[in-house]
Order: structure tokens, then sequence, then C-alpha cells
């Protein structure tokens, strides 16, 4: 990119308000304005690269270098304009997801991802916007992400001043928590920037505490290898034998952090129909869900971002969770043998992957009743 606005097009006093305005009426719950500069975050992030703790996430090491400055991403970036945009859907009762996690015979897909692909739906939107940019301030280069490239999303987003970093690491503010995607527009034009905000977490170590892997190891320090989200979404391999009990009927992602903090009492609730559950993903048991054929999970994930996991370790989590059903004493065993016969009829065509998951649930049941 280059430089290709006139300096005096960006001189205009409404601008900024301009600019929030019309997030707005694409659907955004914020916007705030940052430089390229992260600072100390590069280090912090070549520290947890070294220690390992980003697993299987290989493409964070290979782009370790595109992750700590935007402007090697996108040459000719100055300013990076960060979005946010709120995903908890008008009828989302936390007091109901903490009863789904005591029923060891539900499957708890988390929150964000029971909707539309967040991917698709922000990009489309970040790409309107930027038309709209160019239209008002005239030519310039830009490029769009959510979620899409090597990008620290979150330490820009905290910078610019859309939230602070909270102790479990995610984004928090004082208007949706920490319940809201992030999307960027890396741009070349010397727009205002925006300061930070402060912290507000205080004493508060909620999120650590009640984490089943203690996947945050400190505050502000998260061992994705060991973290639910990270073993059910981004891990190819088995998921490791001593986190498999503290899953629990979580069978993709994990929000307990979430549900606990504080802030999220507050957490703004979107009309956007996008992020609405669809398939029944906020109630449906572990055996509806494994009764899905790959045909099927191919069709009601279409346009889901749990697509993108593939039917095999979709099946993978989903035994898990039904091991740890079976090890339950308080599942019924009417309940147990409705699953036992699943797993032991699906045993013969699965995959390698699937079958090791199976017959560690099968042992649960041996090892427990």
């Amino acid at each position: 990119m280059s430089l290709s606005v006139k300096p005096q097009s960006l001189d205009e006093s409404n601008l900024r308000d301009w600019l929030g305005a019309q997030a707005v009426a694409l659907g955004f719950d914020g916007l705030r304005i940052t430089d390229t500069h992260l600072g100390p975050a590069t280090e912090r992030l070549q520290e947890w690269l070294a220690d390992g703790r980003h697993g299987h996430m290989e493409y964070m090491q290979r782009h370790a270098e595109l992750l700590s400055d935007p402007e090697l991403l996108v040459p000719g970036t100055v300013r990076v304009i960060c979005v946010s945009m709120n995903y908890l859907p008008l009828k989302t009762d936390f007091d109901a997801e903490w009863q789904r996690l005591e029923d060891p015979t539900q499957a708890v897909v988390s929150m964000y991802a029971r909707g539309r692909d967040y991917h698709k739906v922000l990009r489309n939107r970040l790409q309107e916007f930027a038309g709209l940019i160019e239209e008002r301030i005239g030519k310039l280069g830009y490029r769009v992400f959510t979620d899409s490239a090597p990008l620290m999303e979150v330490e820009l987003a905290r910078k610019a001043g859309l939230g602070w970093r909270g102790k479990h690491t995610l984004l928090l503010n004082r208007e949706s928590g920490s319940t809201f995607f992030l999307g960027e527009i890396l741009v070349d034009v010397p727009l205002p920037i925006d300061q930070e905000i402060e912290e507000h977490c205080g004493t508060c170590t909620s999120c650590i505490d009640v984490c089943p892997t203690q996947a945050i190891t400190a505050p502000y320090q998260l061992d994705a290898r060991r973290c639910i989200s990270y073993l059910t979404i981004e891990n190819p391999e088995a998921i490791p034998v001593e986190f498999r009990r503290a899953m629990g009927n979580r069978v993709y992602g994990c929000d307990d952090c979430q549900l606990i903090c504080p802030w999220n009492k507050f957490a703004k609730r979107t009309e956007l129909p996008d992020f609405a559950q669809r398939h029944g993903l906020g109630q449906a048991s572990l055996l509806h869900l494994w009764s899905w054929t790959e045909a099927e999970f191919g069709q009601r994930h279409e346009g889901s971002a749990i697509r993108r996991i593939g039917y095999s370790r979709w099946r993978r989590n989903i035994a898990v969770a039904m091991g740890n059903a079976l090890a339950n004493p308080d599942v019924a065993e009417l309940d147990k043998s409705a699953i036992r016969l699943a797993l032991t009829e699906a045993l013969t065509g699965a995959d390698a992957l699937v079958a090791e998951h199976i017959e560690w649930a099968l042992a649960s049941y041996k090892a427990y009743n």
C-alpha cells in the first residue's frame, strides 16, 4: 500500500464521529484506531512461542515476524481500524448455560459458534465499511481481517482502547464484557489515534479459578495446550488422556472463564440474526449430535465455524463427552445403555482417531460402574 489520501482530507473535525456512526450502522458495536507499534507484546509473544504454549498452532511460529508487525503483513500500513461486534443472542441465559454443563447427557457448544461463521459476517461488513471510507476520504490502500491472518488482534484492539486484557487473556470492556468478535482494517492513511483504557479486573481471579484444566497458569498467561477450546478445535490429534475428564460435556470450545466473569453480567446482547443459534446447538444432547452422519455434519454446519474442524474431530470430541457421561454416577442406566449402544455400533466404521476415543469411552463405563 502507499499513502494516497491528501492530508487535508483527514482534517475534518467530524471524521472520527462519522467513522463511529458508520461502524454502528453496519452492525459493529465499537470502533477505535491505533498505530502499528506493538511494543512489549512482541517480546511476550516470542517467550510464549519459545515455551511451546501454542501447541500444534505451528502457523503462529511460522508467522511470528508478521504477527509482531502489521506493516510487514501489509506494507504501507500506518493505522489499524479496530472494531468489535457483540455475538450473544437476545435470549442467552448464563444460568441456563451453567445448568447444561451440569447435565452430562447434554452437548455443550461454545456460545460464539452456534450461529453463522463470524469470519464471513465480519469480513463482508468490514469490506463494505472500507468502501464507504474510500468514498468519504478518497482512494486508500487497505486490507480487512478478522481472525484470518497472522495479526495480534487482541493486542491491537487493547492498544486502540476497545478494552483491556483480562486475566484469561481475552479482551474485556464495560459494555460487552468479553462476548464480542474483533475485526480490523489495515489502512495507509494517518487517521487520528485513540487512547488505551484502564484495566478493571482488580483482584478478581474468577477466570483462573474456574478453568477446568488450569490452562490459565497465571494472570494473563494461557497455556493453549491445556485449554479445552484449543483441545477441541485446534488440536488435530488425540485429546490427551489427562484432560478428558475435565472436558466434561464440552464438545466444541469452552466458555467457563466468560460465564464466570463479573463483567459479562453486563454483556450486551445482539439483535443480529447471524449469531442466533442454528440446528438446536444450544439444547442438543450428545446422542443427537452423535447420530449425525458425515453428510449431515457438513450440511448442518454449512456456513458455520464448526465445519472447519471436520467430522473426525467432531466425533472425537463427542466420544470423550459420552465417556464422561458413562463414568458419571448421576446418569441414569437407561441413558448409559443408549450411549454404549451408539458407541459400540460406530466403532467398526470409525477412523483410528475416533476409534481410540470410542474405546476409551466404553472403558469408562467398565471402570466406573
